[in-house]
């Protein structure tokens, strides 16, 4: 048995000083990949520095939304190359965030066209951030369309939404708010989404599932997000974590064997 951390920020300085240790945690809860998504281009390089360091860590690139760098044609040809370099298997982290709106919306939507562009381009997924901008995230989304796949990130949208997400190919990312006591509705939603199409994540640092909840997350907890996730759906771990490695598997097109 074993999971897929599909986004994972262990290029942190939450994590520099314990970094080893927190491998070998993952290792133990037998979560055999992780996946490292960029937020601006230092952590991107980061990353990728990290991919090529360990045999179970992945990268994907990208720019935050809530980063403030415009995504003009010097940074995206920096982006390029970054996502050209061995085990990079997605653009991402890139989206919108209407929550902190650290850039304007329509800068936003900007930047996310751009990179959803290079990404097709490239042939590479695309790992999607969305704070309450779901409105404008499917929007574009819907004008352009990377082929080779779609993650919304910690979904924190409604039925409709998923249903709109799932008609379209994408796939659904779920987090440590899953385990928490007033994820009602989104525990019900992930009861009843097809499991070929749920990711799960860390998000770590940030996000930490029941019973660590408060202190920092790490991917080894990606498996109490699969506990949870099995015994809302009334399934076992085993069948969690086989489907969701598959899932990763396929779209970050990797060997499904872990």
């Amino acid at each position: 048995m074993a999971f897929v951390d599909t986004h994972c920020h262990l290029d942190f300085p939450q994590f520099d000083d314990d970094r080893d240790q927190v491998l070998q945690s993952a290792r133990a809860a037998d979560v055999a990949k992780i996946v490292v998504p960029g937020v601006d281009l230092a952590a991107c390089r980061r990353a990728v520095a990290l991919a090529g360091a360990e045999p179970d860590v992945w990268a994907a690139v990208g720019i935050h939304p809530n980063e403030p760098d415009e995504v003009n044609p010097d940074l995206l040809r920096e982006i390029r190359t970054l996502a050209n370099q061995p085990k990079v298997v997605a653009i991402g982290e890139i989206g919108i965030d209407l929550y902190w709106r650290k850039k304007s919306q329509s800068d936003q939507e900007r930047d996310f066209r751009r990179q959803l562009a290079l990404a097709d381009d490239l042939g590479k997924p695309v790992i999607v951030h969305d704070r309450e901008a779901h409105e404008p995230v499917m929007r574009v989304l819907a004008d352009i369309r990377p082929g080779a796949g779609v993650v919304l990130h910690a979904f924190s949208g409604d039925e409709a939404m998923a249903a709109a997400a799932l008609e379209l190919g994408f796939y659904l990312g779920v987090d440590g708010p899953l385990t928490y006591k007033k994820s009602n509705a989104l525990r019900a939603l992930f009861a009843q989404a097809p499991l070929d199409r749920i990711l799960i994540e860390t998000d770590a640092p940030y996000l930490t599932p029941v019973p660590h909840r408060g202190k920092r997350n790490e991917p080894a907890y990606v498996r109490l997000v699969a506990e949870t996730l099995a015994e809302i759906r009334e399934t076992t771990l085993e069948a969690v974590a086989a489907a969701t490695t598959a899932n990763a598997a396929r779209l970050f097109r990797w060997e499904s064997s872990v």
